[in-house]
């Protein structure tokens, strides 16, 4: 069985490296000390097993979780007994290990980890989405003419009281309307609310950094509750 540690502490990391060597047929392939590397190395590698902190830095364990595009086995290890309710509403969690760590105990996590059957369902693409992605076009209400957009133009969208404010690449729409109603009319696979305020173009971003997001001149904030889905969107190195 494969697995990685993601943990920002050095001892914890070692600790769990060292439980593993106690375990025949469990291989530690990589270990992280953030979430955003551990990402980046599923992205590109599968792996049957994850032991993971749940107090990191930036982003939890269960923000981790919520990025993923494909849910391996997940094993909680931490030093706060205050999340196991929270955590087994996760399918794809085995155990909840609060540190320090026992062989043990360990051993009776990696026995559940053998047995356990991870089947989640893929959530399925409806045939409204299908249609969203196909269209190309917005038309908006601006003194009563109709006006068409590009929906592949628009960077981001932004609520301003009973209006809504829609930059494209060329010129800037104000229009009667709210986020809930435009976030509809676009397609899932590029648009993303990131904010109760802001709708944004995933395409458009040149920056990321803490909870902002840079598009073009703007500087995008990002709230906690969206930032794991706008992470899993991205296409990360």
């Amino acid at each position: 069985m494969t697995s990685i540690i993601i943990d920002d502490e050095k001892t914890a990391r070692e600790i769990l490296v060292q439980l593993c060597t106690k375990i025949e047929g469990l291989d530690v392939i990589d270990e992280f000390s953030n979430a955003m590397d551990a990402i980046k190395f599923l992205n590109k590698n599968e792996i049957d097993l994850i032991f993971l902190d749940i107090h990191m830095p930036d982003f939890t364990g269960f923000d981790f979780i919520q990025t993923l595009r494909k849910h391996p086995k997940i094993i909680l290890t931490t030093s706060d007994k205050n999340f196991a309710i929270e955590a087994f509403e996760y399918d794809c969690i085995v155990d909840y290990l609060v540190k320090p760590l026992t062989l043990e105990r360990f051993k009776k996590a990696i026995n559940k980890a053998e047995m356990f059957n991870l089947d989640i369902e893929q959530p399925e693409v409806t045939s409204s989405q299908t249609n969203q992605a196909q269209d190309k076009e917005l038309f908006v209400n601006i003194d009563r003419r109709l006006i068409k957009i590009d929906i592949s133009s628009i960077k981001l969208i932004q609520a301003k009281g009973d209006y809504i404010l829609i930059k494209t690449d060329s010129k800037n729409f104000t229009v009667h309307s709210t986020l809930k109603k435009i976030v509809n009319k676009l397609p899932e696979t590029h648009f993303l609310k990131v904010h109760r305020s802001y709708v944004i173009n995933t395409s458009k971003i040149i920056d990321i950094e803490d909870n902002s997001v840079l598009i073009d001149k703007d500087v995008i904030p990002v709230s906690r509750s969206n930032r794991p889905e706008l992470m899993r969107r991205l296409n990360l190195l």
